[in-house]
C-alpha cells in the first residue's frame, strides 16, 4: 500500500516531469552538415530544416540523415542533462550520484 507521503512525492515528480517536458519544447537544437541545416526541440521534435540552393541534389538525403542524427543526439544530452537536474532535486540517484558510489 502506498502511504500519503509517497503519493505526494509521486505526485510532486509528475508535476516535476511535466514543467521539464514544457520547457524541453522550448529549447531549440541545431545541426548543419555541409548547407543542410536541422533544428530540433529537446523533446526531439523536428522544427525545421533547410538546405542551401548550391547542395548537390543526390546529395541531399545523406546531408540530411547526418544533420538529423547529430542533431537528436545533442537534444537527448540536454534532455538527460535537465532530467537529472529534476531527480538530482528530488533526492533520487542520478548518474553522476551513482558514479560516486562507485557505479
Amino acid at each position: 500500500m502506498v502511504s500519503f507521503s509517497q503519493a505526494k512525492d509521486m505526485f510532486r515528480m509528475q508535476r516535476e516531469a511535466k514543467k521539464v517536458k514544457k520547457e524541453l519544447r522550448k529549447i531549440q537544437v541545431e545541426a548543419e552538415a555541409q548547407g543542410v541545416t536541422v533544428v530540433v526541440n529537446a523533446e526531439q521534435e523536428v522544427l525545421s530544416i533547410s538546405i542551401k540552393p548550391e547542395v548537390p541534389r543526390e546529395k541531399i538525403p545523406e546531408l540530411l540523415k547526418d544533420a538529423l542524427n547529430r542533431a537528436l543526439k545533442k537534444a537527448q544530452v540536454v534532455a538527460a542533462e535537465k532530467m537529472q537536474g529534476v531527480m538530482g532535486e528530488m533526492g533520487m540517484p542520478t548518474e553522476e550520484g551513482m558514479r560516486g558510489l562507485g557505479q
